[in-house]
């Protein structure tokens, strides 16, 4: 299976970016093989709109999950309709992966505010 992390570097050993539109990196994982493809996350520097645009990369690349910290309502709703899950994590990429494999990861909220805030 093909899901997405958000990270802060670019293997595995790299520790899980809490951030979903403002990730310094994705990193493409194959579940099965653990072969890893690092991409930039291009919409971080976006004025506005990065969580959204970083969900509709996300659904363009065809991931069937994404592992994360928060998610914003807009990059939610896209997810959603993508039909994409997301799931929070922390740590390592590694070892949230393998979490991720075993069921023990719990799903990441979707905030209810902007700025990545829970009321």
């Amino acid at each position: 299976m093909k899901i997405a992390v958000t990270a802060q570097g670019t293997g595995l050993d790299s520790f899980v970016d809490p951030r979903l539109g403002r990730c310094r990196y994705f990193l493409f994982i194959d579940t099965d093989t653990l072969s890893v493809e690092a991409a930039d996350n291009e919409a971080r520097a976006a004025a506005g709109g990065a969580g959204t645009q970083a969900a509709q990369f996300l659904a363009e690349r065809g991931v069937k999950a994404v592992i994360t910290g928060a998610v914003g309502p807009n990059a939610g709703e896209v997810l959603k309709r993508a039909g994409i899950p997301a799931y929070r994590g922390a740590g390592t990429v590694g070892s949230v992966v393998e979490k991720f494999k075993t069921g023990k990861l719990p799903t990441a909220e979707t905030s209810g505010s902007r700025g990545g805030k829970t009321p």
